[in-house]
């Protein structure tokens, strides 16, 4: 996986959270909706978080003089409990 793909998904997942978020506004009404928008909401943010990540990891990865491709994606559980 290329830079370039890796930062296309991530266009494609801002695309959707951007749509998500307006959803969220129109279905304030369903309830059943809105929490449906809101779980997915969610499961993209975590996404983005992974790609992120993994585009961060080949960049210090090439800037060390490695190969790119030796990053991987990591898990969910892993991104989402970086300490900041």
């Amino acid at each position: 996986m290329s830079d370039q793909s890796v930062a296309n998904h991530i266009e494609r997942l801002v695309a959707e959270e951007h749509a998500l978020r307006n959803r969220e506004q129109v279905d304030t009404d369903d309830p059943a909706s809105l929490e449906q928008d809101r779980e997915k909401l969610q499961a993209v943010q975590v996404e983005l978080d992974r790609c992120w990540d993994l585009l961060r990891q080949r960049r210090a990865i090439r800037s060390a003089g490695g190969d790119p491709d030796d990053a991987e994606l990591r898990d969910a559980d892993t991104v989402e409990h970086y300490r900041q």
